[in-house]
């Protein structure tokens, strides 16, 4: 088992995967703890600006929820492959539109894209590693609807379909380079190595 400390050593070791950016995916069903985890990795990693997060809820928009590659590729990956600041739109859900541009420094030592699929085949080759929140997805689902309350029922229904056949044609946990066991405590998750 590893620490979050030796996790973060271990992921600056690697070489970069993306331009000069060693590009982390932190995958698993919405509801498993992603942003969290990405969060305290990003810290971790020396925080921002050397450790941005970039989260696929602002690539993503309610007729897209997993057709966000093509945008990713063009405001994201292609600008850290090539050394270049990042400027990426953000999808506002509650205006259904996006609304905002984010900026992000050129070369940043480590990039964190965390989100459903971000450990994706379109992805992987840009990745310097994938991480896997090792959540069921029904667990995941009740603590995200918990979360988020009644009046987003609906949406997690239609959602959950949605994340269900995309795992279904294009899974990410056989590919994780880390599996971040569920513990209960999103600070004493356990960490494996799974290659």
């Amino acid at each position: 088992m590893l620490t979050l400390p030796v996790l973060a050593s271990r992921l600056a070791a690697l070489a970069p995967s993306c331009g000069p950016t060693r590009l982390l995916a932190v995958d698993g069903y919405a509801g498993s703890g992603k942003t969290t985890l990405a969060g305290l990795l990003a810290t971790a990693l020396g925080g921002p600006p050397h450790a941005p997060v970039v989260h696929l809820d602002d690539l993503a928009t309610h007729e897209e929820f997993f057709e966000w590659t093509d945008r990713l590729r063009a405001e994201v990956l292609d600008p850290l492959a090539h050394g270049r600041a990042v400027r990426h739109r953000v999808y506002d859900w509650e205006l259904a539109r996006f609304t905002t541009l984010r900026e992000l420094p050129a070369a940043p030592p480590f990039l964190l894209l965390e989100g459903v699929g971000a450990g994706r085949r379109a992805l992987r080759p840009h990745l310097a590693a994938l991480l896997w929140m090792d959540v069921d997805a029904a667990t995941a689902r009740a603590r995200g609807e918990r979360r988020d309350g009644p009046a987003l029922a609906a949406f997690w229904e239609h959602w959950f379909a949605r994340q269900t056949e995309h795992f279904g044609v294009d899974p990410s946990r056989p590919f994780a380079d880390f599996v971040v066991a569920d513990s209960g405590a999103t600070t004493g998750h356990p960490i494996t190595h799974a290659a």
